[in-house]
């Protein structure tokens, strides 16, 4: 049958034009409302806009990617209880529009991060770099954030020192504004382009001075009590995208980074709308993270499929490679996903499309020429895609054999 072919796309502001899509294959459409503010709830004329200028284009709307879960719920604010109405009215609303499958996240504050958005490699090729120790000078010296160094080995806030050392005032600048604007700006990122957007990310990241993982851990689970019976109510999946990168940032706690995290949150709530949307690019930067045992183990929950790749460059440092050239053992991945897919149909589930996406790619040739968002060129990632749908085309084949 095949993983269903998805796209992310970021609406009408996108560089990229749904009516190109299809000519390479794409069959839905990942995206989000991203014109409306964080913690509103979406409405359903909204909702149907974009479902049917998708529609008109040949594809379907597969997966909302992603219905913000705000800060205020995450931290448990006196904002929470309005806010999670807000969220159960918009599972709602996409529901009635024939929305089935809803990634989020439970990341503090920062949604990802990088620290270069034009790593060069040998080929030409451009894609986005963590390097921890640079991280560490920004989180340090730059952002200056209270007692940060204490978050980090001596060794490496002696090499983040050096690093800050090196740079001008510039390049300061504009590592802190990519970390904390650029790559979050068109995710409905927490700090806006102002002038006053380190001191802003600063107060955000206070807000989270009595939380540690436990705390968070109940956060998470406080918001999946009472949103998950409106997913069961309404046949939506949601599914939790793993921590990028999966390891503490700016001394915020991680909750969704190993088997063992994913292990606890699906032993608290049972329920199979419950999910997980498996990006093989973030899980695959811990080292003690075992991506097909994690695929095996969680199977039956894996609602949404990132297929991305990386290289490392030393302990908690990497830059996103190829998809299938790093450390990701894609064809394996790819394999247990089929395998999975093939058992749903068997069981006469009906979520058999387990839509996937490549996630992210390499700026290559005309890439260049043309403005998108960080990670999101046109080119790099469609070639991400045939790729994949060529080991896929293998593996079923195989698959057939096999049976």
């Amino acid at each position: 049958m095949a993983l269903e072919k998805t796209w992310r796309w970021f609406g009408a502001k996108d560089s990229i034009q749904l009516s190109d899509l299809k000519q390479f294959g794409v069959e839905g459409i990942v995206t989000a409302l991203h014109h409306i503010k964080g913690g509103a709830v979406w409405p359903i004329d909204e909702i149907l806009k974009v479902k049917q200028e998708i529609e008109s284009h040949g594809m379907r709307w597969s997966v909302v990617e992603s219905l913000p879960v705000s800060e205020e719920i995450k931290i448990c604010s006196p904002k929470r209880a309005e806010l999670i109405e807000n969220y159960k009215t918009s599972l709602r609303n996409l529901a009635a529009c024939g929305l089935d499958t809803v990634c989020y996240n439970f990341m503090p504050v920062l949604d990802w991060a990088r620290t270069s958005l034009h790593y060069t490699h040998e080929s030409g090729a451009e894609s986005m770099l963590y390097n921890h120790e640079t991280f560490a000078a920004f989180d340090i010296f730059i952002l200056a954030r209270p007692h940060a160094a204490q978050d980090y080995p001596i060794e490496v806030v002696e090499k983040a020192k050096a690093i800050f050392d090196g740079m001008s005032e510039d390049e300061q600048n504009t590592l802190a504004f990519n970390i904390i604007v650029v790559t979050q700006g068109f995710i409905n990122g927490t700090v806006d382009n102002a002038a006053t957007f380190k001191q802003d990310f600063l107060y955000y990241l206070s807000r989270y001075s009595h939380i540690d993982k436990a705390i968070l851990r109940d956060h998470l689970s406080l918001f999946l009590e009472d949103v998950l019976p409106v997913a069961e109510e309404c046949g939506i999946q949601l599914c939790i995208h793993p921590d990028d990168p999966p390891f503490p940032l700016l001394g915020l706690p991680r909750i969704a980074s190993t088997e063992e995290d994913f292990e606890w949150l699906f032993n608290q709530h049972t329920s199979l709308n419950n999910g997980l949307t498996f990006c093989s690019g973030s899980l695959s930067v811990r080292e003690d993270n075992d991506l097909v045992a994690i695929a095996k183990r969680f199977a039956e929950r894996i609602h949404f499929v990132h297929l991305r790749n990386i290289k490392k460059l030393g302990e908690r440092s990497f830059y996103e490679s190829a998809h299938l050239d790093g450390v990701v053992d894609m064809y394996s991945v790819l394999k247990v996903l089929l395998e999975e897919q093939r058992r749903r149909i068997a069981e006469g589930r009906k979520d058999t499309r387990m839509p996937f996406r490549p996630d992210h790619g390499l700026k290559i040739l005309d890439d260049f020429n043309k403005k998108s968002n960080p990670g999101y060129p046109l080119i790099g990632r469609m070639k991400g895609l045939c790729e994949i749908a060529g080991l896929e085309m293998g593996i079923e084949k195989g698959l057939e054999v096999w049976s």
